[in-house]
């Protein structure tokens, strides 16, 4: 399951960049730690990195789920369109919060999809 681990660490990767990214926004803002509200710029970083934070507790046991059920080369394209879905999601927000929404969908839509195959792949191996 090499697919599986590299999406898996690409995922934890894309999220440390976030982490970094809200940093950097946080020296440029002048957002002094623990606050974070006072700049709506700021707000926009901290935000994405939030959501993902959200998603991610969600995508990463539905996507190694999927996987135990399922072939790695279905699944782990479907752990890409998620990555690409975070990366639109943060240009988007930042940008525009309005202009998510591509993003989101992209991101949410796989975590729908891996639960669904989770699913069905441990209902189908019980029966």
């Amino acid at each position: 399951m090499p697919w599986i681990d590299l999406v898996t660490l690409l995922a934890v990767l894309e999220f440390l960049g976030m982490v970094v990214l809200v940093g950097r926004a946080r020296v440029r803002y002048q957002v002094r730690a623990p606050a974070t509200t006072g700049n709506e710029h700021f707000e926009r970083w901290f935000r994405v990195q939030q959501n993902t934070l959200e998603t991610l507790i969600m995508f990463l046991p539905a996507f190694w789920i999927a996987a135990h059920y399922w072939p790695a080369m279905w699944i782990a394209p479907i752990g890409l369109v998620y990555l690409v879905g975070r990366v639109l999601y943060l240009v988007g927000y930042v940008r525009d919060p309005r202009s998510r929404t591509l993003g989101y969908l992209l991101s949410a839509l796989p975590v729908v999809v891996l639960v669904a195959l989770g699913l069905a792949g441990a209902i189908r191996s019980m029966l």
